[in-house]
């Protein structure tokens, strides 16, 4: 099921859209202000973000820039009341895969996400992998698979395991981790390094052979033999 992350502080109108989607097969998580969008987009992987325009705090366009600087693979498109053509420019100068009305009918919407998913997994299907023991780890597909079983990561659980994996058998230290993948507004009021590094550990508790040592003092370190696919 395809994950949707929806930025829209009309109540009545965020509900309409959520009821719709999630009657169409997605799954929604809604926020009606800018305040959880990074915690959400920490805490769960998603495939499509639809983001308002008229936002508290800050804008849509602002709240693009900064998605876009920190899940680069995550489309977004604007769906808003502001119809003017130098907004919907704007928007699209941003990245935004759509720009659509709140006048538009919900059966459009739905068909212009699944344009847009389409176009991606077009975009992701001859990727390379690397075998990380009995695992599978697809990065651009945000995918660990191992078996039958398939571990769908956010982009910053893929960004930590891949920057680990580029290290094997080498000590990465905690501040040189935080500073490459927590940007400087959320470096102190991030979520806490060490609970992506207990996910992660959940996710490759299935083959023994795989661990991710902490040095104490000074950051962790994984032991794995490494073989890149195409």
């Amino acid at each position: 099921m395809n994950r949707i992350l929806l930025v829209e502080d009309d109540i009545d109108y965020g509900i309409v859209v959520k009821q719709y989607l999630e009657i169409s097969g997605f799954e929604v998580v809604w926020a009606s202000t800018p305040t959880p969008v990074f915690e959400y987009l920490d805490q769960y992987s998603f495939d499509i973000a639809i983001l308002d325009i008229m936002l508290p705090i800050k804008d849509g366009f602002t709240l693009a820039k900064e998605i876009n600087t920190n899940y680069p693979h995550l489309p977004f498109l604007f769906l808003t009341a502001k119809n003017q053509n130098f907004d919907r420019l704007i928007g699209l100068k941003l990245g935004a895969s759509d720009y659509l009305s709140k006048t538009c009918d919900p059966e459009e919407l739905k068909i212009r996400i699944d344009n847009i998913l389409k176009n991606q997994i077009n975009r992701t299907t001859k990727l390379d992998y690397y075998q990380l023991g009995a695992y599978r780890f697809y990065p651009d597909q945000l995918k660990l698979t191992i078996s039958t079983n398939t571990h769908r990561l956010t982009e910053r659980e893929r960004d930590l395991l891949a920057l680990l994996i580029s290290y094997d058998k080498q000590i990465v230290e905690r501040n040189y981790i935080l500073q490459q993948l927590w940007p400087a507004n959320d470096y102190f009021n991030g979520r806490s390094l060490d609970v992506f590094i207990t996910r992660l550990r959940k996710y490759l508790a299935e083959d023994e052979n795989i661990q991710i040592t902490s040095i104490r003092g000074l950051g962790f370190e994984i032991d794995l033999a490494l073989k890149e696919k195409e």
